[in-house]
């Protein structure tokens, strides 16, 4: 079976996402907004964990599935209502970990797990 490029399943699922909150779309997922979706975006996370703590890679590659749509969806309300889309979220997530990463992306040394995770809480 032939792989198929992660931005291009990426790009799959923000079309379907659109989609399903056009003007043909699901009417449960059109009349989702931030706050509905929350409950369920949590216990998306409590499942990915589960999974995690079950050692079950083939649940845990399924339930981060379930929250990346959750990501999709976000971005797609975010999307609708003018305040930012999935373009935004994956540059800013990009810019942060660039920043935060100073001694891979820098010039600054290496050094310990534990000074990385210092730069990590002030940057």
């Amino acid at each position: 079976m032939a792989e198929e490029s992660a931005g291009k399943n990426f790009e799959k699922l923000i079309e379907i996402m659109a989609r399903l909150r056009g003007p043909d779309g699901c009417p449960w997922d059109k009349e989702q907004d931030f706050n509905t979706l929350k409950p369920m975006l949590v216990e998306e996370v409590y499942e990915v964990l589960e999974a995690i703590e079950l050692e079950d890679f083939d649940g845990v590659s399924e339930e981060l599935g379930d929250l990346l749509l959750h990501i999709a969806f976000q971005a797609q309300l975010g999307k609708e209502a003018g305040l930012f889309d999935i373009n935004t979220v994956i540059k800013k997530i990009c810019d942060k970990l660039i920043r935060r990463h100073p001694h891979v992306f820098g010039d600054e040394a290496s050094g310990t797990a534990d000074e990385v995770l210092k730069n990590w809480e002030v940057t």
